[in-house]
């Protein structure tokens, strides 16, 4: 009976469907934003240079949500369950936001409403996220982690294959996809409502078809060993200097003073700022550790930032470089298809807005790719050449894809440019997770996933603060040149993938 209690139950496929069936969902909602929001904005009078600083809002809330959503996940215990509070609540507000969205242009301010609904989508959507990712670390035994990710990858890719189809499929069906200046087409409009819809339906499958375990009973599973001691966390913290600290604040001051002096887009204040809020904030919690103060969500937070294990620190370069190439082509594809492969920039012309629907159609593409590599590909490359070298391969082939970008003119040509960014992606949304969850303790298992995010917001904050800046000085109006940064950024990620041996 001992030995039954220390072991959770092998799940079968209905098990690991149920437990990642709500993802679906939620990559429904990151789809519809990811390929729409940049015509949204364009629509309502962005130019191309205003895209990142638009698009700023979506990272700036995944690294404030998910480091608090992972820190209260991880001590959490009600009537719902563990993580399936965050599930629902995220679910009601990134619903509530897609069916909001399309009003925009009927508001006094359109372009605001639109970035307000963004953030308010990006946020609700982390709040979703980031339980989900530690849910499977919570439910599936140690053996089943690759398993689960791959099942959750797929769901990714599926529910990411719908949000980015919609638009075209509408326009199928008869859906006006044109406007009048300054307004969304219906295909739009309705995509966002219908993909609201969907998204509260799947995370709703979720929250009633699944069961956490108790705290009691994880702890019986994990053994002594997973026992955390704050305590623990505390002193290391209360043993650092504020050396560290001011380091990060005068980071900070130093980013800010190069606004002025290079002449740098006004967006790169926002990212000094953080590194100073960081250094501010870390000094905050290093003295209330000194003090002997009780554990705190701050000093929890900074505490196990500082302290991440080898293994984690290792992928958070991978994740940086690798995130950096998927934020340029979410901001960028719209600009560089339509204005290099279908001949316009006027988003109230036919020829924009048919551009801007191929756009759908290839990501849809590689989403498509990624469901099926995730189920199919990645556990046969895994057996024979392990997760390290694998997800390295997978990098390799990405980065070929985006380099078509640069370099191919035809429409149906870069279907296969999608099919290697679409492994990628794959692999990406698979290998480091399955990697951290069978090497962290699994009572910090949300905090931890929950401060791996800032690896994919970071870079994402610095594409949308400095690529602007990088642009204007080199390639002003040849957004095409930016497809190249992703290619070589993925090349890196590819190499520096290659390090986490070490650390296995």
């Amino acid at each position: 009976m001992e030995q039954t209690l220390r072991e959770k139950p092998r799940q079968g496929f209905a098990g690991l469907w149920n437990i990642s069936f709500g993802f679906f969902g939620i990559q429904i909602g990151f789809a519809l934003q990811n390929a729409n929001m940049s015509r949204v904005f364009q629509t309502l009078g962005s130019s191309i240079d205003d895209l990142p600083a638009l698009w700023v809002a979506a990272p700036l809330t995944g690294l404030l949500v998910q480091p608090i959503i992972g820190h209260l996940s991880d001590r959490t215990w009600n009537r719902l369950g563990r993580r399936r509070p965050y599930f629902l609540t995220g679910a009601v507000l990134s619903a509530l936001a897609l069916l909001l969205m399309p009003f925009a242009p009927t508001m006094g301010a359109p372009l605001l409403f639109a970035a307000a609904m963004l953030w308010m989508l990006d946020a609700s959507l982390n709040i979703s996220m980031e339980p989900f990712r530690a849910f499977v670390g919570d439910m599936l035994r140690a053996d089943q982690h690759a398993a689960g990710y791959a099942v959750q990858t797929a769901f990714i890719g599926a529910g990411a294959v719908v949000g980015s189809i919609f638009p075209w499929f509408l326009e199928q069906l008869g859906v006006s996809n044109l406007a009048a200046d300054g307004a969304l087409p219906d295909t739009v409009k309705w995509s966002f409502w219908g993909g609201g819809i969907a998204l509260f339906a799947a995370v709703m499958w979720t929250i009633l078809t699944t069961r956490e375990y108790s705290p009691e009973e994880q702890a019986a599973f994990g053994g002594a060993e997973e026992a955390v001691d704050e305590g623990v966390t505390l002193r290391a913290l209360a043993a650092k200097s504020y050396g560290s600290a001011m380091v990060w604040i005068v980071a900070g001051v130093l980013v800010a003073l190069a606004v002025e002096a290079l002449a740098l887009e006004k967006e790169v204040f926002l990212l000094g700022g953080l590194l100073a809020l960081y250094g501010v904030l870390s000094a905050l919690a290093i003295s209330m550790a000194k003090k002997g103060r009780a554990a705190n969500m701050l000093s929890s937070i900074v505490g196990d930032f500082s302290g991440m294990p080898d293994v984690m620190k290792r992928l958070a370069l991978v994740q940086f470089f690798s995130w950096s190439a998927l934020f340029i082509m979410w901001i960028n594809t719209t600009p560089v298809v339509t204005q290099y492969v279908f001949g316009s920039s006027d988003t109230a012309s036919a020829v924009y807005n048919e551009g801007a629907n191929w756009v759908n159609v290839l990501f849809t593409v590689y989403n498509g790719v990624a469901a099926v590599a995730a189920l199919a590909l990645l556990p046969w490359l895994s057996r024979k050449f392990g997760q390290v070298m694998t997800h390295s391969i997978c990098l390799t082939l990405g980065a070929i894809g985006f380099l078509m970008f640069f370099l191919v003119r035809d429409a149906q040509v870069l279907l296969m440019a999608e099919v290697g960014i679409g492994i990628a992606w794959a692999s990406i949304l698979a290998m480091p997770y399955a990697i951290l969850a069978s090497n962290l303790p699994q009572a910090k298992l949300g905090i931890y996933m929950g401060l791996f995010n800032i690896f994919i917001v970071v870079p994402q904050l610095l594409v949308a603060t400095v690529m602007g800046s990088i642009m204007n000085a080199f390639f002003p109006g040849e957004p095409v040149w930016t497809m190249l940064f992703a290619a070589a950024s993925w090349l890196v990620a590819a190499v520096a993938m290659q390090r986490v041996k070490a650390a296995l």
